[in-house]
This record gives C-alpha cells, structure tokens and sequence, in this order.
C-alpha cells in the first residue's frame, strides 16, 4: 500500500499547511505535496480513463490546478485529499466525457496502480463495445455492479465505498471480483 493512504488521517494537517505554502508559491512544499498524493490521484484518473498515457496527462493537469489553486482550499470544507482527489476525479471525467470512442482499451491496465485494487482478471473491454459492458453490469446483482460501477468508473477506493456500504472491505472486494468473474462470463459469451 502506498503511503499516500496514510494521508488523510494521520497527515491532513500537514497537506494543509503544504497547500498553504504552496499558495504563497512554496516549490518545495509543492514537490512534497505531489510526493504524497500522486500516487492515490493516479490511481484515481487510471481507474476512470483506464488509459495510462491520459492518466498521467489529466494527472499534469491537477497539479497545474494545485498549484494555481491552492489559495482557494478551505479547511473547514474537505480533507486536504478530498479536495485533491475531487480536482482528479471532475477532471478525469471531464477527459472522458470529451474523447471519442478508442477501440481497445484493456480493463486490465487499471489493475497496474499504486494503489489496492482487485486481481486482474477483468475481461478486456474497449470504449466501443460500452453498451456490452452495461449488458454485462445489468446480469449482476444491483450491489455488485454498483460497487464496480463506483470502484472503475468514480475513482472511488474500496475504503470509501465500503463505509457508504457499510459493509467490511474484505466483503467489498469480494463483491467486485465475483462481478467481474461473472462479467468476463458475459462478455466472452457475447464475443462468440
């Protein structure tokens, strides 16, 4: 697990003070900002672009939006990796929204993140044959493709949804990978 995990509890008030020097235009506590976080908000723009490449481009954009923004992070609002996080998320899918569909995009290089994940063994999917993967999401129970739906396609770690679930994060993750058995099933059946 990266230490970025860590972040939330036991460092917000030290991404706090980061992000207020990074607003008086600190590099060196902007380069110690990136250092813990980027490892969870690339994890984050993977798994919602599932595309290496445009996730280290929309990645280079958040931290554009750090550095120009950090004056505007407000305490009393959000974590310091929330607000971070959400920065990642809008702008990854905004990155989404905007693309056309590319043919073949391999599921399974959401799977190389620094961050926990379930074991690669998702069908490979392209952004073309988006309506086979909905079909797929349908057969599955409503809670599982929910959580594969938020785990993939929110950038929502297991952490996070298990605590919406309320339900054990050993439990989450076990729900995510039946899904997605089931769905290479579905998919693999719908190829022939």
């Amino acid at each position: 697990m990266a230490p970025q995990h860590h972040a939330h509890s036991a460092g917000a008030a030290e991404l706090a003070a980061l992000l207020a020097r990074i607003a008086d235009g600190d590099a060196a506590a902007f380069q110690s900002f990136y250092d813990r976080t980027s490892a969870k908000l690339f994890g984050i723009t993977l798994r919602i672009l599932i595309e290496r490449q445009e996730a280290e481009d929309v990645l280079q954009e958040v931290y554009v939006s750090v550095w120009r923004k950090a004056a505007t992070f407000d305490p009393t609002r959000a974590s310091p990796i929330t607000w971070v996080a959400t920065i990642a998320r809008n702008r990854a899918i905004d990155r989404l929204r905007a693309r056309p569909a590319r043919p073949h995009v391999p599921v399974e290089a959401a799977f190389d993140l620094a961050d926990d994940g379930p074991a690669p063994d998702a069908a490979l999917v392209s952004s073309q044959d988006a309506h086979r993967l909905n079909a797929a999401l349908a057969t599955l129970e409503p809670r599982h493709a929910a959580a594969i739906r938020a785990c993939y396609f929110e950038g929502v770690t297991y952490e996070e949804l298990a605590v919406r679930e309320a339900v054990p994060v050993g439990t989450l993750k076990s729900w995510v990978r039946r899904g997605l058995i089931r769905m290479r099933g579905q998919l693999e059946g719908s190829q022939a």
